[in-house]
């Protein structure tokens, strides 16, 4: 019977959503830092910043608390208020 094969506790894993939305901000970040974009792409920068390093990267959080994996879940929530307080 296919019911006793799932589980309704089973919850994907946020790392992988967070690690990208951690890359993606840093890396975008520092192109502005380094002088290879051009100044006028801060705006670019910020909008990824809200979006893939703050409202992903604590909705990873939510998902790595809901699997009871605390470390991941502490990091990638305080990464992600961060990057939606900036």
């Amino acid at each position: 019977c296919l019911s006793s094969l799932s589980s309704p506790n089973m919850v994907a894993s946020g790392t992988p959503l967070g690690l990208f939305g951690f890359s993606v901000t840093c890396i975008l970040l520092n192109f502005v830092n380094a002088g290879i974009s051009e100044p006028s792409l801060a705006n670019l920068v910020m909008s990824h910043a809200i979006f893939f390093g703050g409202i992903a990267q604590f909705a990873a959080g939510m998902l790595e608390f809901a699997a009871g994996s605390l470390f991941p879940a502490t990091a990638f929530s305080s990464y992600g208020a961060f990057w939606i307080s900036l």
